[in-house]
């Protein structure tokens, strides 16, 4: 869960007449969402309230793809509830609002179950939050809006321009599923599979470029099977890449989440012939068992994975690779855990994310009468997750003695100190160079990897970049 309630500063002195307050939990796309609506928000005159408790308006952006996620939701919906008869008994106001994925799942069950609510929106409608605010003031009645207008959300956001958002900032090219796998409930909040246009992509990267972002991590539920329309002809994702390397500033690109069966020929070789794609990617595999695989209706085998991970390494030798993966599925047997493990041994990841089987009410597995006990998927998962760290640590180690470019993100907790991210995705710490001017955040700097700790490397600075 991420807490995500920075909206932009006012452009005068004054203190702003209404303050927002936005909780984010769950991925990336969610954390994008959110800094949208701060810009949404932002234009209406909102400021930063520093907590729920102080704040105007109260909008938790939900994820749904988490263990009990709607329940997580419910309970803090009672807290806030009680948040508002105070600032009601004291005088003043709160708006509390529910947005994202649980948000479009529930709708009205949302205002049904939590009486204090006042907004009810998924995540292809938040572009219309101050209409909702206005019609809510005007009738205060609850609203509840859970359509699927993409192409509509991101026109309306084209034109906004977006406040700092550091050296690094997501970008949303693409959102929804087709995929339908059968533990997922993203095809059913999030929709179909949508593309935006090139052009808007474009003229978003050149807005993060001239707030100083200097990295850009290009999001979507399957990335990789973007298909943008570029004009006279359809776009792929490494030819957006391609076009996003020409825009001055843009000095790093990422991309997550891929699929197996979108990871294209020309994106492989993007990852050999632009030097500003860096070489990492996140693409899951979720279980090493074909059996498995096929009741999940992923659409690959384990050996096609395998084979892909092959050429992606052919093509770029020390590409890192991060993966997804679910164990106690429905059905799912020792052994066919045995091959989840045999198949993260074939690959060795730089990093991964794991998670026990939890059934998302509406998602055929749900549904199976063969569900893996609670205690014997709890233990899967402690092994799968002991391999997983072991291969992390390993991939840490292996870049001592390496000089890595580093982008500066922020200073550190000590003094002198300085943190950025290595092409790797891994958190690098340094001190400032000691006769030389000081280390800017934003700054591309050369640094020689000296050691690992638990969750980040410690370097030394070697020069700057640019």
């Amino acid at each position: 869960m991420n807490d995500m309630s920075g909206l932009p500063p006012a452009a005068d002195v004054k203190a702003p007449a209404k303050t927002a307050f936005i909780k984010t939990y769950g991925c990336q796309m969610n954390v994008y969402d959110t800094t949208r609506m701060e810009d949404i928000l932002a234009g209406e005159g909102y400021g930063t309230a520093a907590s729920a408790e102080e704040a105007d308006l109260v909008i938790l952006n939900t994820c749904h793809i988490r263990e009990k996620a709607a329940e997580k939701v419910y309970s803090e919906l009672g807290k806030l509830r009680d948040m508002k008869r105070l600032r009601t008994k004291a005088g003043g106001e709160m708006v509390i609002a529910v947005a994202g994925c649980v948000a479009q799942a529930e709708g009205e069950e949302i205002a049904r179950r939590s009486k204090g609510v006042d907004l009810v929106f998924g995540p292809q409608t938040f572009h219309r939050l101050p209409d909702y605010l206005a019609r809510h003031k005007e009738t205060g009645r609850t609203i509840v809006e859970t359509e699927f207008p993409a192409s509509e959300k991101f026109g309306s956001l084209a034109g906004r321009k977006s406040a700092g958002h550091g050296v690094a900032a997501f970008l949303t090219v693409q959102e929804g599923c087709d995929k339908f796998c059968s533990f997922c409930v993203v095809p059913y909040t999030r929709g179909a599979e949508f593309s935006r246009p090139v052009a808007q992509v474009l003229a978003e990267a050149r807005n993060l470029a001239a707030t100083g972002v200097r990295e850009v991590t290009l999001l979507g539920q399957n990335v990789n099977a973007y298909a943008g329309d570029a004009g006279s002809s359809t776009a792929s994702l490494a030819s957006l890449v391609a076009e996003l390397s020409l825009i001055t500033g843009i000095d790093r690109i990422r991309y997550t989440t891929s699929h197996p069966r979108d990871m294209s020929a020309d994106l492989i070789e993007a990852h050999a012939s632009n030097v500003k794609l860096m070489p990492y990617l996140h693409l899951p595999v979720q279980a090493g068992s074909d059996r498995i695989l096929k009741a999940m209706n992923r659409g690959h085998s384990a050996q096609s994975y395998l084979d892909l991970i092959a050429k992606v390494r052919a093509t770029r030798p020390d590409m890192a690779i991060s993966g997804d993966f679910i164990v106690g599925f429905p059905g799912e047997t020792e052994a066919e855990f045995q091959d989840t493990l045999a198949i993260v041994r074939a690959v060795g990841y730089a990093s991964a994310y794991s998670f026990k089987y939890s059934p998302r009410p509406g998602t055929p597995a749900a549904d199976q009468d063969d569900q893996v006990p609670e205690e014997e998927k709890l233990d899967r998962l402690h092994r799968l997750q002991a391999l997983l760290l072991e291969q992390q640590q390993a991939f840490n180690r292996s870049c001592v003695g390496k000089t890595l470019t580093v982008l500066l993100e922020k200073p550190g907790r000590n003094t002198g100190q300085m943190i950025g991210r290595s092409p790797y995705l891994q958190s690098v710490h340094m001190e400032q160079p000691a006769g030389l001017a000081p280390l800017a955040v934003g700054a591309l700097v050369e640094t020689r990897i000296l050691a690992v700790g638990p969750n980040s490397l410690s370097g030394q600075y070697e020069g700057t970049v640019t």
